[in-house]
Order: C-alpha cells, then structure tokens, then sequence
C-alpha cells in the first residue's frame, strides 16, 4: 500500500520504511509527526481524495534537522553600470522514515501534526497577540480629545456671556455674523456704547478692528443711536 501525500507545497509518493526529505518541520529528532493532507491511497483499491481522503493519514519519525546540498545564484547586469552578485543557499529540510499508513481513523490518533517551520498556522496565533497593544491606545484616544472640547467649551462661555446682556448690533448697517464677532471680541455690546463714539473713539476703533472707514461709512453712530432709543 502507499500514499500520496502533500507537504511544503510539494507531493511525495510513499510507501512504509521509506525514508524522505521534505521542507523544514516544526519537530526534533526523535518525534512521531503525522501528515493529513493526502492526496491519494494506492493498493488494491485506490482511493482519490477531493482533493483529500477524509481520514487517511501517515505517520512517520523524525530522524534529524539537516541542510540540503550547497546551491549557487549567480546574476549579472550587463549595463553601463555593471554589476554583479553570487550567493549561496542551502535549503533547511527534515530526514524522517514513514512508519504507519492509515486509511482511516487518522483524525482520532492524537499524533502532532507535521507542520512546517514558520508556516501559516505559527505565524496566525501570533498575530492577535501583537494587535492586542493598538486596541488599547484606541479606547485612549478620546479621554485625550476631551481635552480639547472642555478647554473650547470655556473659551465660548465668555463670548456668551457678553452677548447675553447686549443688543443685536447685526440690525447696524453692513454688520454681519463676522463683524459682530469682532466688535464682542473689542467689548462692544450695546448700541449706547457705540452711539456715545467721539471721533477719536471711532478713529481708534476703525485702526483696531481694520473697517477702513466703514463705521463713518455707513453712519453706525447715527443708526445706534436711533436703536437705542
């Protein structure tokens, strides 16, 4: 009886006492490792998985960790600026002997799985781990921002308060949302204040807030008076 059987992206045909080479497995000399994904049982009736055979398994011993033969990489770049590199590489396998072929039952043995060195499986049980640090930094990111939005909620308390016990001065000609603001920021609120405006007191105001003239312009003394009344 053999098997075909899948490992390190590469399939192996087997028989029992077999000895095989295959990539690097996460095992030490000595140990029993048990393949699952096989492809296909032979003998006196083949069996051909689809594309495994449910419940066929083989079983082998790890005999030892060994380095496959030396193998050169040489590559050139025929160019202006010429270059050229060699490297050497030898392929990290596993030396184990087949021992047992099973039909089936192969999923109830308990035996270790043969799983290659960094593959998939090692690699995917890390992972949660290392995003389990950002999870906490996100739930701390907004205690940082209230911060922010306490610090604002103060800043406007005043602008509120200043505003609260004044007239609307937007009933002013050409005075806006915008220059309402400015003309709070400077303390005035009221149209009394701004009808009691000497020249002085409208020059000094116009070069403070940037009107160019507008105050004279559109007669805001004029209009705030009349409001006031």
């Amino acid at each position: 009886m053999f098997a075909v059987l899948k490992t390190g992206g590469k399939q192996y045909k087997v028989q029992s006492g077999d000895v095989l080479r295959v990539e690097k497995l996460a095992a030490a000399a000595g140990d029993t490792v048990q393949f699952n994904e096989i492809l296909m049982l032979g003998g006196d009736a083949p069996v051909l998985g689809t594309p495994n055979v449910d419940g066929a398994a083989v079983q082998a011993t790890v005999i030892d960790q060994i380095k496959g033969e030396k193998l050169i990489h040489f590559v050139k770049r025929r160019r202006k600026h010429s270059s050229k590199r060699t490297k050497g590489h030898r392929q990290q396998l596993t030396l184990l002997r087949i021992t047992d072929i099973l039909a089936k039952g192969g999923d109830k043995t308990g035996v270790m799985a043969a799983v290659g060195a960094g593959s998939a499986p090692a690699v995917a049980a890390e992972v949660p781990k290392a995003k389990a640090k950002p999870a906490a930094k996100a739930k701390a990111e907004p205690k940082a921002e209230a911060t922010p939005k306490k610090a604002a909620a103060k800043k406007a308390a005043p602008k509120a308060e200043a505003a609260a016990g004044g007239d609307d001065l937007k009933q002013l000609s050409g005075v806006g949302p915008a220059l309402e603001k400015k003309l709070l920021a400077a303390g005035v609120t009221t149209f009394a204040q701004i009808a009691g405006w000497t020249a002085d007191d409208i020059a000094a105001m116009d070069e403070k807030l940037s009107f160019k003239g507008r105050i004279e312009r559109e007669g805001w003394v004029e209009q705030a008076k009349k409001l006031a009344e």
